[in-house]
């Protein structure tokens, strides 16, 4: 069946999106010439310097802490961060965090000064995220069923948009596209009903009364919608992972549900991040709450060769992290320079892991210490000035830099609170009829 309109009215779809013509935004793919100036490649007959791993090998050596996050009164834990959408000659202004005390805290990037903070959502929070035009405007999805976009130019508490689902959704995950003309919302399981919802997003402060759903995708899923995450430069293309296995691509240029599912990928676990890689993002990868970590390359769906480019059951036996191992996994990152996909993992004590994808297999790449006293639940990587941003369960926001001085050298104490979000453990094997070769 296509996207119906859930309880109430007749079917509906997303608004067509333009074919041609996009604007890439800046995680858009550099220029050869660029590539020749950052070292990445080189001229032929050239003398051979670093590879791509090893230039990244390297600016992860030295990045060191630069700011860190002032204590809030009530401290809580960092659970997703974004950074606002940059101007090509800049980078990002803002940097918003998701809290489990149910709160966006926005600070300023370079700073990690605390400029605002919302409160307007009654449970817990599925994330945030920045829209891609207007780097003022920021959104958050809720258990209670609403996405709600906030303006932090306005000195006002009140979000300037409300999406609302249908009454019985409660909204786990999120995503808004490429152009912010659509945002989709993943729902936990209820009953039987699983749902991806699709609100309208154009002129997103024009109107302050809630927005109702285009519709919702109801098939494709049988449990728990954990990520959503719309492609980089492509409006129409979203992915969503499950905690019953699936990672569905789907195309909601199409007309119903059915068309839509352009592949699906099991991962044969419970999907905890996924994401996009790879040269014109033809790739996804997902992680699991267990651990593993699945690569495709969808650009093989028309052809006769393998669609998977790597299945791994669990990552902390294979990435051999010396010294103190690695506990788990956080998220990944594609690096658009180096053409290399790289993990994101850590420790219960707060050291980060950077981990290397082919192919073959992983390999660890460094790793950062001394910075966060509790796991580290999200990061956020600036390719343009190598600075990384990561938030964890000690309550703090840390900005790291090649070659910063932190005025205070001394560790911050843990200030490790007892947290009311539980992690998603659920495994399930998939019956649905699997579309990859």
């Amino acid at each position: 069946m296509g996207m119906s309109a859930g309880a109430a009215g007749c079917a509906h779809h997303p608004p067509s999106l333009p074919s041609g013509g996009v604007n890439q935004h800046p995680g858009a793919h550099p220029k050869m010439r660029c590539l020749l100036e950052k070292g990445f490649l080189m001229p032929s007959g050239a003398a051979p310097e670093m590879t791509a791993v090893e230039k990244i090998e390297e600016q992860l050596a030295s990045l060191r802490i630069a700011k860190r996050s002032a204590p809030s009164e009530e401290p809580a834990y960092v659970l997703d961060i974004d950074v606002s959408k940059p101007a090509e000659s800049e980078s990002g202004r803002f940097v918003a965090a998701s809290c489990s005390s149910k709160s966006i805290r926005v600070y300023n990037r370079e700073t990690l000064g605390f400029l605002r903070e919302y409160h307007g959502h009654p449970g817990v929070l599925a994330g945030v995220r920045f829209a891609h035009t207007c780097d003022s405007l920021v959104l958050s999805a809720c258990g209670d069923g609403t996405v709600k976009c906030w303006d932090i130019r306005l000195a006002s508490q009140k979000a300037v948009q409300v999406f609302s689902g249908y009454p019985s959704n409660v909204f786990i995950s999120f995503d808004i596209n490429c152009n912010d003309l659509i945002i989709c919302a993943g729902t936990e399981k209820v009953e039987k009903d699983t749902f991806l919802v699709f609100w309208d997003a154009r002129g997103i402060t024009n109107c302050t009364s809630a927005r109702e759903p285009l519709g919702v995708y109801s098939e494709s899923h049988n449990d728990d919608v954990t990520k959503i995450c719309f492609h980089p430069v492509e409006p129409s293309l979203v992915i969503s992972g499950s905690t019953d296995g699936l990672v569905n691509v789907f195309d909601i240029n199409k007309d119903n549900e059915d068309d839509a599912l352009v592949s699906t990928c099991n991962s044969d676990s419970s999907v905890s991040f996924i994401g996009w890689s790879g040269k014109d993002y033809k790739q996804i990868y997902c992680m699991t709450h267990d651990e593993g970590f699945c690569w495709w390359d969808i650009a093989q769906l028309e052809t006769e060769e393998p669609i998977t480019l790597l299945h791994v059951l669990d990552v902390r036996d294979t990435a051999c992290i010396e010294n103190d191992g690695l506990h788990y996994l956080v998220g990944g990152l594609y690096h658009e320079k180096a053409d290399k996909l790289f993990l994101v993992g850590g420790t219960s004590t707060g050291n980060i892991h950077l981990i290397s994808c082919s192919s073959n297999g992983l390999s660890p790449v460094g790793s950062l210490c001394g910075g966060h006293s509790a796991t580290v639940r999200s990061f956020c990587w600036n390719l343009r000035d190598e600075s990384l941003l990561t938030g964890g369960e000690d309550a703090q926001l840390l900005l790291w830099k090649p070659g910063a001085v932190e005025r205070s050298l001394a560790k911050k104490a843990s200030l490790k609170i007892a947290s009311s979000v539980q992690k998603r453990v659920r495994v399930h094997k998939s019956s649905l009829k699997s579309r990859i070769k």
